[in-house]
């Protein structure tokens, strides 16, 4: 997901997604101490969406990215 559709989602959106990557997270490293795991990839992709919506979710909790929808 761009920076530019995490901006147009809600806060309570943000944190639904959030927690869905860090679950998904959380398999892809079952999947990768098993051998299973195709894409390994894909691990750092989700890392990287994690990282960039717990910024935007910092920035509304500090009043940069505007008030809540």
């Amino acid at each position: 997901m761009k920076k530019q559709e995490l901006s147009k989602l809600s806060v309570e959106e943000l944190k639904v997604k959030l927690k869905d990557n860090i679950d998904s997270i959380m398999n892809m490293r079952f999947q990768k101490a098993l051998q299973q795991l195709e894409h390994p990839k894909q691990i750092t992709k989700i890392r990287r969406e994690v990282a960039q919506i717990k910024t935007v979710l910092r920035e509304f909790d500090l009043g940069i990215r505007g008030k809540e929808l």
